[in-house]
């Protein structure tokens, strides 16, 4: 592996270079326009309301909750980074749990008796970040995505993970402890849609505008999607596989009919990777792969079949908000957030990320084109670093997408969307380099935030120990 590093791309020139020889396209508006003439600028017309720019804050999920699964000043410091970041639309902000044994790890949020209280201060929080730093409020939309973390559930202590998984996974089994015993029912598959429709009142009496129900990443909803060899009525054919979304938009829609859902979708995955001796990953079976939702069947190809028949399903359901991505964390995370550093438990790139971030895109574009009246959010910009603005731009530009969507980025630079919208020129030391202690950090059971680049979370006493930890594993 040699890939050249974004940062040395120094010119436009020797951008578009580096994409012919990787024979990728990615669109360039370069020089950046200014003001109005700034596509990411524009406002966006949702049936009645507006939203005021095209860069959306994408959902994470949170290490620095409560173990009954309440926000923390951490918390709170996250979400007033999120406001004041000039993004005009919130996509879930946070992955929220619906339940405690649906937690991802034993900080992250919960539903649970408090959460209409401490969900709606969250959320005043950004509101008044965003009055402060935007002036005024009435062209922002806010989100909170919803969650189950199914096979990767870890609710009560760190490193103990206790899944509920809704098949037997051939190869996750052996990497997941997948057993009989964690198999959802479907009688438990019914209670779990009301927990998901209870969460969305809560999430309404706390002042949010839309729910995000998250189909992405292996979580839950990701993993129905491709449970082809489950019996029953949530599993097989496609329209058992999509029973449990479908049912949960329809019970949101007969108790809170104001809110408005949206679905955060992996609109295509590989299969599993592994790491060979020289430290890259390679995909782990060569046969047929039946489990890749939006997959070709050759375990690092895409067919796109199944994921527009769900939002032909989703359109008619009147779902408009849709948040693209990839790929899963734990088993190809290439493909869902191209980094040239890896994580602590991760392998290197198998590819040039560019590789990575061309692909979401392309296919964000390709559904785009055939659903022009959904609201799209693309995902995977963040590898893109000092291009990150020229490239959303002319995405959006283009109609390829409707929203640039920030992640990681917005920990390492939250005010990128302002300083991009007021031309400002970009903070090169805050931008985020995709050196994936974002990601090495919750790992290792520690907070969840940006310890290279962020002067708060440097000063913290867990950096000291992601340094020696990275130490260790030269």
């Amino acid at each position: 592996m040699n890939y050249p590093r974004v940062a040395s791309l120094k010119t436009a020139e020797q951008f578009r270079a580096r994409l012919d020889e990787l024979r990728i396209d990615l669109p360039l508006d370069h020089p950046l326009p200014a003001g109005n003439d700034l596509s990411l600028a524009r406002p966006y017309q949702l049936g009645e309301r507006v939203i005021g720019n095209r860069f959306a804050i994408l959902p994470m999920e949170g290490w620095d909750g409560t173990q009954d699964g309440r926000p923390t000043d951490f918390t709170f410091r996250r979400w007033e980074n999120f406001g004041k970041s000039g993004a005009k639309l919130i996509w879930g902000g946070e992955a929220v749990a619906v339940r405690h044994d649906g937690r991802a790890n034993p900080n992250q949020l919960a539903i649970n008796s408090h959460s209409v209280e401490d969900l709606g201060r969250l959320r005043a929080t950004l509101v008044a970040a965003h009055q402060g730093a935007c002036d005024g409020d009435n062209d922002l939309l806010t989100g909170l995505q919803l969650t189950h973390s199914g096979r990767y559930a870890n609710p009560n202590r760190h490193g103990h993970r206790e899944p509920r998984i809704v098949y037997r996974h051939p190869l996750l089994d052996e990497r997941m402890q997948g057993a009989d015993r964690s198999v959802f029912s479907d009688d438990e598959l019914d209670q779990l849609i009301e927990d998901f429709v209870t969460a969305a009142g809560i999430a309404d009496e706390a002042g949010f505008d839309f729910v995000d129900i998250k189909h992405c990443h292996g979580y839950l909803g990701h993993e129905l999607l491709s449970a082809v060899d489950r019996p029953g009525k949530y599993g097989g054919s496609l329209e058992n596989r999509t029973r449990f979304l479908k049912s949960v938009i329809e019970g949101i829609r007969r108790s809170t009919p104001a809110m408005q859902i949206g679905v955060r979708l992996n609109v295509f995955d590989f299969a599993p990777f592994v790491v060979e001796a020289d430290g890259v990953a390679k995909p782990q079976v060569s046969w047929d792969y039946r489990y890749a939702f939006g997959g070709d069947g050759s375990g690092t190809g895409i067919n796109l079949d199944e994921p527009v028949r769900v939002l032909k399903m989703l359109q008619s359901l009147g779902v408009r908000l849709v948040c693209t991505t990839a790929g899963c964390p734990y088993y190809c995370p290439h493909i869902q957030r191209p980094a040239i550093f890896p994580p602590s438990d991760g392998y290197l790139p198998p590819e040039d990320p560019l590789v990575g971030v061309a692909r979401q895109i392309s296919v964000t574009a390709n559904l785009k084109k055939r659903f022009p009246d959904m609201l799209f959010v693309g995902s995977g910009y963040s590898y893109l670093q000092e291009w990150l603005p020229a490239v959303a731009s002319a995405v959006v530009r283009q109609g390829q997408t409707d929203f640039a969507g920030l992640g990681r980025m917005v920990l390492a630079y939250p005010h990128l969307p302002a300083d991009v919208l007021a031309g400002k020129p970009l903070d090169r030391k805050r931008i985020c380099r995709t050196f994936s202690d974002c990601t090495t950090a919750p790992r290792q059971g520690m907070k969840s935030g940006c310890y290279p680049l962020d002067p708060f979370y440097k000063a913290l006493p867990e950096r000291e120990r992601l340094v020696e930890l990275k130490r260790n594993r030269q």
